[in-house]
Protein backbone atom coordinates (compact mmCIF):
# COMPACT_ATOMS: atom_id res chain seq x y z
CA UNK A 1 0.00 0.00 0.00
CA UNK A 2 1.30 3.44 -0.98
CA UNK A 3 0.12 5.07 2.27
CA UNK A 4 2.17 2.52 4.23
CA UNK A 5 5.18 3.31 2.08
CA UNK A 6 4.67 7.04 2.69
CA UNK A 7 4.36 6.46 6.44
CA UNK A 8 7.67 4.56 6.44
CA UNK A 9 9.20 7.28 4.26
CA UNK A 10 8.09 10.06 6.63
CA UNK A 11 9.57 8.21 9.63
CA UNK A 12 13.02 7.85 8.06
CA UNK A 13 15.59 9.82 10.11
CA UNK A 14 17.51 10.65 6.93
CA UNK A 15 16.32 10.58 3.37
CA UNK A 16 18.60 10.65 0.35
CA UNK A 17 17.82 11.06 -3.34
CA UNK A 18 17.35 7.27 -3.69
CA UNK A 19 14.57 7.13 -1.09
CA UNK A 20 12.90 10.25 -2.50
CA UNK A 21 12.98 8.75 -6.00
CA UNK A 22 11.59 5.40 -4.80
CA UNK A 23 8.64 7.15 -3.15
CA UNK A 24 8.11 9.27 -6.26
CA UNK A 25 8.07 6.19 -8.50
CA UNK A 26 5.57 4.49 -6.19
CA UNK A 27 3.13 7.37 -6.60
CA UNK A 28 3.59 7.36 -10.38
CA UNK A 29 3.00 3.61 -10.65
CA UNK A 30 -0.16 3.87 -8.53
CA UNK A 31 -1.45 6.76 -10.67
CA UNK A 32 -1.37 9.12 -7.66
CA UNK A 33 -0.36 12.09 -9.78
CA UNK A 34 -1.19 14.91 -7.38
CA UNK A 35 0.74 13.25 -4.55
CA UNK A 36 3.72 12.71 -6.84
CA UNK A 37 3.83 16.38 -7.80
CA UNK A 38 3.52 17.49 -4.18
CA UNK A 39 6.38 15.20 -3.24
CA UNK A 40 8.53 16.57 -6.04
CA UNK A 41 7.87 20.15 -4.87
CA UNK A 42 8.79 19.15 -1.30
CA UNK A 43 11.94 17.51 -2.62
CA UNK A 44 12.93 20.80 -4.26
CA UNK A 45 12.07 22.89 -1.18
CA UNK A 46 14.30 20.69 0.98
CA UNK A 47 17.21 21.18 -1.39
CA UNK A 48 17.37 17.57 -2.60
CA UNK A 49 18.96 17.70 -6.00
CA UNK A 50 16.98 15.36 -8.29
CA UNK A 51 18.96 12.62 -9.93
CA UNK A 52 18.34 11.15 -13.35
CA UNK A 53 15.68 8.56 -12.29
CA UNK A 54 13.72 11.09 -10.22
CA UNK A 55 13.66 13.61 -13.09
CA UNK A 56 12.42 10.94 -15.52
CA UNK A 57 9.70 9.89 -13.07
CA UNK A 58 8.66 13.51 -12.63
CA UNK A 59 8.47 14.06 -16.39
CA UNK A 60 6.04 11.12 -16.56
CA UNK A 61 3.97 12.75 -13.84
CA UNK A 62 3.97 16.10 -15.66
CA UNK A 63 2.78 14.39 -18.84
CA UNK A 64 0.03 12.49 -17.03
CA UNK A 65 -1.25 15.59 -15.25
CA UNK A 66 -0.52 17.99 -18.14
CA UNK A 67 1.44 20.32 -15.86
CA UNK A 68 3.52 22.02 -18.52
CA UNK A 69 5.32 24.52 -16.25
CA UNK A 70 6.68 21.76 -14.02
CA UNK A 71 7.70 19.81 -17.12
CA UNK A 72 9.64 22.79 -18.45
CA UNK A 73 11.43 23.11 -15.10
CA UNK A 74 12.52 19.47 -15.22
CA UNK A 75 13.64 19.93 -18.83
CA UNK A 76 15.81 22.86 -17.71
CA UNK A 77 17.31 20.70 -14.94
CA UNK A 78 18.09 17.97 -17.48
CA UNK A 79 19.85 20.54 -19.66
CA UNK A 80 21.90 21.80 -16.70
CA UNK A 81 22.80 18.21 -15.77
CA UNK A 82 23.79 17.46 -19.40
CA UNK A 83 21.22 14.65 -19.60
CA UNK A 84 19.26 16.22 -22.47
CA UNK A 85 21.46 14.65 -25.16
CA UNK A 86 20.32 11.14 -24.27
CA UNK A 87 17.94 9.57 -26.83
CA UNK A 88 15.76 7.98 -24.16
CA UNK A 89 15.48 11.27 -22.26
CA UNK A 90 14.43 13.05 -25.44
CA UNK A 91 11.72 10.47 -26.07
CA UNK A 92 10.33 11.08 -22.58
CA UNK A 93 10.54 14.85 -23.15
CA UNK A 94 8.66 14.59 -26.46
CA UNK A 95 5.92 12.54 -24.78
CA UNK A 96 5.67 15.03 -21.91
CA UNK A 97 5.36 18.05 -24.22
CA UNK A 98 2.84 16.30 -26.47
CA UNK A 99 0.70 15.22 -23.49
CA UNK A 100 0.80 18.78 -22.20
CA UNK A 101 -0.43 20.09 -25.54
CA UNK A 102 2.85 21.84 -26.46
CA UNK A 103 3.38 20.55 -30.00
CA UNK A 104 6.00 23.17 -30.86
CA UNK A 105 8.45 22.18 -28.13
CA UNK A 106 7.77 18.48 -28.64
CA UNK A 107 8.67 18.77 -32.32
CA UNK A 108 11.67 20.97 -31.46
CA UNK A 109 13.12 18.25 -29.21
CA UNK A 110 12.47 15.66 -31.93
CA UNK A 111 14.17 17.72 -34.65
CA UNK A 112 17.35 18.20 -32.59
CA UNK A 113 18.38 14.59 -33.16
CA UNK A 114 19.64 13.35 -36.51
CA UNK A 115 19.92 9.75 -35.33
CA UNK A 116 16.54 8.71 -33.94
CA UNK A 117 15.59 5.32 -32.53
CA UNK A 118 12.18 3.60 -32.76
CA UNK A 119 11.04 4.94 -29.38
CA UNK A 120 11.65 8.55 -30.42
CA UNK A 121 9.80 8.11 -33.73
CA UNK A 122 6.92 6.47 -31.83
CA UNK A 123 6.77 9.35 -29.35
CA UNK A 124 6.17 11.94 -32.05
CA UNK A 125 3.75 9.74 -34.05
CA UNK A 126 1.68 8.99 -30.94
CA UNK A 127 1.73 12.67 -29.99
CA UNK A 128 0.42 13.76 -33.37
CA UNK A 129 -2.26 11.04 -33.18
CA UNK A 130 -3.46 12.28 -29.76
CA UNK A 131 -3.82 15.77 -31.22
CA UNK A 132 -5.84 14.51 -34.20
CA UNK A 133 -3.09 15.40 -36.68
CA UNK A 134 -3.53 12.39 -38.95
CA UNK A 135 -1.70 13.82 -41.95
CA UNK A 136 1.33 14.78 -39.86
CA UNK A 137 1.40 11.40 -38.08
CA UNK A 138 1.33 9.52 -41.37
CA UNK A 139 4.08 11.73 -42.84
CA UNK A 140 6.33 11.02 -39.83
CA UNK A 141 5.59 7.30 -40.22
CA UNK A 142 6.69 7.34 -43.86
CA UNK A 143 9.77 9.41 -42.91
CA UNK A 144 10.58 6.78 -40.29
CA UNK A 145 10.35 3.95 -42.81
CA UNK A 146 12.40 5.93 -45.37
CA UNK A 147 15.15 6.49 -42.80
CA UNK A 148 15.53 2.73 -42.36
CA UNK A 149 14.03 2.47 -38.85
CA UNK A 150 11.58 -0.47 -38.80
CA UNK A 151 8.14 0.25 -37.26
CA UNK A 152 7.05 -1.90 -34.33
CA UNK A 153 3.77 -2.70 -32.58
CA UNK A 154 3.65 0.71 -30.84
CA UNK A 155 4.22 2.51 -34.15
CA UNK A 156 1.15 0.92 -35.67
CA UNK A 157 -1.02 1.71 -32.65
CA UNK A 158 -0.01 5.34 -33.19
CA UNK A 159 -0.68 5.54 -36.94
CA UNK A 160 -3.90 3.52 -36.77
CA UNK A 161 -5.16 5.79 -33.97
CA UNK A 162 -4.24 8.82 -36.07
CA UNK A 163 -6.28 7.45 -38.97
CA UNK A 164 -9.20 6.70 -36.65
CA UNK A 165 -9.27 10.18 -35.11
CA UNK A 166 -9.28 11.86 -38.52
CA UNK A 167 -11.56 9.55 -40.51
CA UNK A 168 -8.81 8.20 -42.80
CA UNK A 169 -10.52 4.85 -43.26
CA UNK A 170 -8.82 3.88 -46.52
CA UNK A 171 -5.29 4.69 -45.32
CA UNK A 172 -5.94 2.99 -41.99
CA UNK A 173 -7.13 -0.25 -43.56
CA UNK A 174 -4.18 -0.25 -45.96
CA UNK A 175 -1.74 0.19 -43.08
CA UNK A 176 -3.45 -2.57 -41.10
CA UNK A 177 -3.16 -4.93 -44.08
CA UNK A 178 0.51 -4.05 -44.53
CA UNK A 179 1.47 -4.70 -40.90
CA UNK A 180 2.13 -8.39 -41.35
CA UNK A 181 2.64 -8.63 -45.13
CA UNK A 182 5.10 -5.75 -45.50
CA UNK A 183 6.47 -4.91 -42.04
CA UNK A 184 6.28 -8.38 -40.43
CA UNK A 185 4.42 -7.12 -37.37
CA UNK A 186 1.68 -9.45 -36.15
CA UNK A 187 -1.54 -7.59 -35.25
CA UNK A 188 -2.56 -7.82 -31.61
CA UNK A 189 -5.82 -6.94 -29.90
CA UNK A 190 -4.67 -3.31 -29.52
CA UNK A 191 -4.38 -3.00 -33.31
CA UNK A 192 -7.75 -4.63 -33.92
CA UNK A 193 -9.22 -2.21 -31.38
CA UNK A 194 -7.84 0.72 -33.39
CA UNK A 195 -9.37 -0.61 -36.61
CA UNK A 196 -12.72 -1.30 -34.94
CA UNK A 197 -12.62 2.30 -33.70
CA UNK A 198 -11.66 3.48 -37.20
CA UNK A 199 -14.62 1.72 -38.80
CA UNK A 200 -17.01 2.53 -35.95
CA UNK A 201 -16.36 6.26 -35.96
CA UNK A 202 -16.98 6.27 -39.72
CA UNK A 203 -20.37 4.63 -39.18
CA UNK A 204 -19.29 1.25 -40.57
CA UNK A 205 -20.48 -0.65 -37.51
CA UNK A 206 -21.45 -3.83 -39.33
CA UNK A 207 -17.98 -4.01 -40.90
CA UNK A 208 -16.47 -3.49 -37.45
CA UNK A 209 -18.55 -6.36 -36.05
CA UNK A 210 -17.50 -8.60 -38.95
CA UNK A 211 -13.84 -7.75 -38.29
CA UNK A 212 -14.23 -8.80 -34.65
CA UNK A 213 -15.79 -12.09 -35.66
CA UNK A 214 -12.93 -12.77 -38.08
CA UNK A 215 -10.10 -11.80 -35.70
CA UNK A 216 -7.12 -14.13 -35.52
CA UNK A 217 -6.97 -13.54 -31.75
CA UNK A 218 -9.69 -13.48 -29.10
CA UNK A 219 -11.39 -10.09 -28.84
CA UNK A 220 -10.85 -8.50 -25.44
CA UNK A 221 -12.69 -5.73 -23.61
CA UNK A 222 -10.67 -3.06 -25.39
CA UNK A 223 -11.95 -4.24 -28.79
CA UNK A 224 -15.57 -4.58 -27.69
CA UNK A 225 -15.31 -1.24 -25.86
CA UNK A 226 -14.30 0.50 -29.10
CA UNK A 227 -17.42 -0.88 -30.77
CA UNK A 228 -19.65 0.17 -27.87
CA UNK A 229 -18.25 3.69 -28.14
CA UNK A 230 -19.17 3.72 -31.83
CA UNK A 231 -22.69 2.54 -30.96
CA UNK A 232 -22.96 5.58 -28.67
CA UNK A 233 -21.85 7.96 -31.43
CA UNK A 234 -24.27 6.54 -34.01
CA UNK A 235 -27.14 5.63 -31.65
CA UNK A 236 -27.10 1.92 -32.52
CA UNK A 237 -28.98 0.68 -29.46
CA UNK A 238 -29.64 -2.76 -30.96
CA UNK A 239 -25.93 -3.48 -31.36
CA UNK A 240 -24.99 -1.66 -28.15
CA UNK A 241 -27.03 -4.08 -26.02
CA UNK A 242 -25.31 -7.09 -27.63
CA UNK A 243 -21.86 -5.56 -27.21
CA UNK A 244 -22.53 -4.47 -23.62
CA UNK A 245 -23.45 -8.05 -22.64
CA UNK A 246 -20.06 -9.20 -23.98
CA UNK A 247 -18.27 -6.47 -22.05
CA UNK A 248 -20.07 -7.14 -18.77
CA UNK A 249 -19.05 -10.79 -19.01
CA UNK A 250 -15.42 -9.83 -19.65
CA UNK A 251 -15.22 -7.00 -17.11
CA UNK A 252 -18.20 -7.17 -14.72
CA UNK A 253 -16.68 -4.59 -12.35
CA UNK A 254 -15.82 -1.96 -14.98
CA UNK A 255 -18.29 0.86 -14.39
CA UNK A 256 -17.41 2.46 -17.73
CA UNK A 257 -19.39 -0.15 -19.65
CA UNK A 258 -22.50 0.43 -17.54
CA UNK A 259 -22.17 4.18 -17.92
CA UNK A 260 -21.75 4.06 -21.70
CA UNK A 261 -24.83 1.87 -22.12
CA UNK A 262 -26.70 4.11 -19.67
CA UNK A 263 -25.72 7.12 -21.79
CA UNK A 264 -27.18 5.45 -24.88
CA UNK A 265 -30.43 4.65 -23.04
CA UNK A 266 -30.74 8.17 -21.62
CA UNK A 267 -30.10 9.82 -25.01
CA UNK A 268 -33.18 7.96 -26.26
CA UNK A 269 -35.29 8.67 -23.18
CA UNK A 270 -35.31 5.06 -21.95
CA UNK A 271 -35.24 6.07 -18.28
CA UNK A 272 -36.50 2.72 -16.96
CA UNK A 273 -33.51 0.99 -18.53
CA UNK A 274 -31.23 3.67 -17.07
CA UNK A 275 -32.74 3.07 -13.61
CA UNK A 276 -32.34 -0.71 -13.98
CA UNK A 277 -28.66 -0.35 -14.89
CA UNK A 278 -28.00 1.96 -11.96
CA UNK A 279 -29.81 -0.40 -9.62
CA UNK A 280 -27.62 -3.22 -10.88
CA UNK A 281 -24.55 -1.10 -10.20
CA UNK A 282 -25.69 -0.38 -6.64
CA UNK A 283 -26.27 -4.09 -5.98
CA UNK A 284 -22.68 -4.76 -7.06
CA UNK A 285 -21.37 -1.76 -5.08
CA UNK A 286 -20.13 -0.08 -8.26
CA UNK A 287 -19.99 3.70 -8.54
CA UNK A 288 -19.30 6.08 -11.41
CA UNK A 289 -16.13 8.16 -11.33
CA UNK A 290 -17.20 11.82 -11.29
CA UNK A 291 -16.26 14.08 -14.17
CA UNK A 292 -13.15 15.96 -13.10
CA UNK A 293 -11.14 18.69 -14.88
CA UNK A 294 -8.02 20.53 -13.82
CA UNK A 295 -5.88 23.45 -14.90
CA UNK A 296 -2.41 24.58 -13.87
CA UNK A 297 -2.18 28.25 -12.92
CA UNK A 298 1.03 29.74 -11.52
CA UNK A 299 2.46 26.25 -10.86
CA UNK A 300 -0.58 25.19 -8.84
CA UNK A 301 -3.09 22.60 -10.04
CA UNK A 302 -6.75 23.62 -9.60
CA UNK A 303 -9.27 20.78 -9.76
CA UNK A 304 -12.99 21.02 -10.55
CA UNK A 305 -15.61 18.30 -10.19
CA UNK A 306 -18.86 18.34 -12.14
CA UNK A 307 -21.72 19.75 -10.07
CA UNK A 308 -19.44 20.71 -7.16
CA UNK A 309 -19.51 24.48 -7.42
CA UNK A 310 -18.52 25.52 -3.91
CA UNK A 311 -15.32 23.60 -3.05
CA UNK A 312 -12.95 26.01 -4.82
CA UNK A 313 -12.02 29.02 -2.65
CA UNK A 314 -12.85 31.37 -5.55
CA UNK A 315 -16.14 29.70 -6.44
CA UNK A 316 -18.19 32.89 -6.34
CA UNK A 317 -16.14 34.70 -8.98
CA UNK A 318 -15.92 31.51 -11.06
CA UNK A 319 -19.71 31.16 -11.08
CA UNK A 320 -20.13 34.76 -12.16
CA UNK A 321 -17.75 34.10 -15.07
CA UNK A 322 -19.67 30.90 -15.98
CA UNK A 323 -22.92 32.88 -16.11
CA UNK A 324 -21.29 35.67 -18.11
CA UNK A 325 -19.88 33.22 -20.66
CA UNK A 326 -23.24 31.45 -20.86
CA UNK A 327 -24.92 34.74 -21.80
CA UNK A 328 -22.26 35.61 -24.38
CA UNK A 329 -22.43 32.29 -26.22
CA UNK A 330 -26.25 32.23 -26.21
CA UNK A 331 -26.08 35.55 -28.10
CA UNK A 332 -24.01 33.88 -30.86
CA UNK A 333 -26.22 30.83 -31.23
CA UNK A 334 -25.51 28.42 -28.36
CA UNK A 335 -28.43 26.27 -27.27
CA UNK A 336 -27.96 23.85 -24.34
CA UNK A 337 -28.26 20.21 -25.46
CA UNK A 338 -30.24 18.41 -22.77
CA UNK A 339 -29.55 14.99 -24.29
CA UNK A 340 -26.19 15.06 -22.50
CA UNK A 341 -27.87 15.23 -19.09
CA UNK A 342 -28.10 11.64 -17.96
CA UNK A 343 -31.00 12.03 -15.55
CA UNK A 344 -34.76 12.30 -16.08
CA UNK A 345 -35.18 15.87 -14.83
CA UNK A 346 -36.94 19.04 -15.96
CA UNK A 347 -35.44 21.10 -18.79
CA UNK A 348 -34.46 23.97 -16.49
CA UNK A 349 -32.52 21.60 -14.24
CA UNK A 350 -30.82 20.08 -17.30
CA UNK A 351 -29.54 23.52 -18.30
CA UNK A 352 -28.29 24.08 -14.74
CA UNK A 353 -26.47 20.71 -14.74
CA UNK A 354 -24.83 21.39 -18.11
CA UNK A 355 -23.60 24.81 -16.98
CA UNK A 356 -21.67 23.23 -14.10
CA UNK A 357 -19.82 20.49 -15.98
CA UNK A 358 -16.23 20.35 -14.75
CA UNK A 359 -14.64 21.45 -18.04
CA UNK A 360 -16.81 24.59 -18.16
CA UNK A 361 -15.76 25.50 -14.62
CA UNK A 362 -12.09 24.98 -15.54
CA UNK A 363 -12.47 27.08 -18.70
CA UNK A 364 -14.05 29.90 -16.71
CA UNK A 365 -11.20 29.80 -14.21
CA UNK A 366 -8.66 29.79 -17.03
CA UNK A 367 -10.20 32.89 -18.60
CA UNK A 368 -10.03 34.61 -15.22
CA UNK A 369 -6.43 33.66 -14.46
CA UNK A 370 -4.45 32.86 -17.61
CA UNK A 371 -3.05 36.04 -19.24
CA UNK A 372 -4.43 36.96 -22.66
CA UNK A 373 -2.28 35.69 -25.49
CA UNK A 374 -1.47 32.46 -23.66
CA UNK A 375 -3.37 29.22 -24.36
CA UNK A 376 -5.71 27.93 -21.65
CA UNK A 377 -4.75 24.28 -21.09
CA UNK A 378 -7.26 21.96 -19.43
CA UNK A 379 -7.25 18.25 -18.66
CA UNK A 380 -10.34 16.07 -18.12
CA UNK A 381 -10.48 12.51 -16.79
CA UNK A 382 -13.44 11.53 -18.99
CA UNK A 383 -14.51 12.14 -22.57
CA UNK A 384 -15.75 15.70 -23.12
CA UNK A 385 -19.52 15.78 -23.66
CA UNK A 386 -21.05 17.11 -26.87
CA UNK A 387 -22.70 20.08 -25.19
CA UNK A 388 -19.41 21.22 -23.60
CA UNK A 389 -17.61 20.74 -26.91
CA UNK A 390 -20.11 23.02 -28.67
CA UNK A 391 -20.02 25.57 -25.85
CA UNK A 392 -16.21 25.76 -25.64
CA UNK A 393 -15.95 26.36 -29.39
CA UNK A 394 -18.14 29.44 -28.95
CA UNK A 395 -16.37 30.52 -25.75
CA UNK A 396 -13.08 30.48 -27.68
CA UNK A 397 -14.73 32.67 -30.31
CA UNK A 398 -16.37 35.29 -28.09
CA UNK A 399 -13.34 35.63 -25.79
CA UNK A 400 -10.76 35.41 -28.60
CA UNK A 401 -8.84 32.82 -26.60
CA UNK A 402 -7.15 29.56 -27.57
CA UNK A 403 -8.33 26.69 -25.36
CA UNK A 404 -6.56 23.32 -25.38
CA UNK A 405 -8.55 20.51 -23.78
CA UNK A 406 -7.19 17.01 -23.29
CA UNK A 407 -9.88 14.50 -22.45
CA UNK A 408 -9.65 10.76 -21.86
CA UNK A 409 -9.34 10.07 -25.60
CA UNK A 410 -7.56 12.93 -27.35
CA UNK A 411 -6.79 16.63 -27.59
CA UNK A 412 -9.16 19.36 -28.73
CA UNK A 413 -7.70 22.70 -29.80
CA UNK A 414 -10.44 25.35 -29.75
CA UNK A 415 -9.88 28.63 -31.58
CA UNK A 416 -12.04 31.16 -33.46
CA UNK A 417 -15.20 29.11 -32.99
CA UNK A 418 -13.89 25.80 -34.31
CA UNK A 419 -12.08 22.73 -32.99
CA UNK A 420 -9.06 20.91 -34.39
CA UNK A 421 -11.08 17.67 -34.42
CA UNK A 422 -13.40 19.10 -37.07
CA UNK A 423 -16.29 17.73 -34.95
CA UNK A 424 -15.13 14.21 -35.88
CA UNK A 425 -14.65 12.67 -32.47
Amino acid sequence: MTWEAREAFDKMPERNVVSWTAMLRGYVQEGMIGEALSLFRLMQLQGIRPNFPSMISTLSVCGSLATLNHGREVHAQLVRSLFDCDVYVCSVLITMYMKCGDLVNGKRVFDRFTSKDTVMWNSIITGYAQHGLGKEALQVFYDMVSSGVPPDEVTFIGVLSACSYTGRVKEGLQLFESMKSKYLVNPKTEHYSCVVDLLGRAGKLNEAMNLIRDMSVEADACVWGALLGACRIHNRLDMAEVVAKKLLLLEPENTGHYILLSNIYSSQGRWRDVAALRSNMRVQSLSKSPGCSWIEVEKKVHTFTGGDITSHPEHAVILRMVEKLDGLIIEVGYSPDGSFVLHDVEEEEKVHNLRHHSEKLAVAYGILKVPKGMPIRIMKNLRVCGDCHAAIKLIAKVTEREIVLRDANRFHHFKDGSCSCGDYW
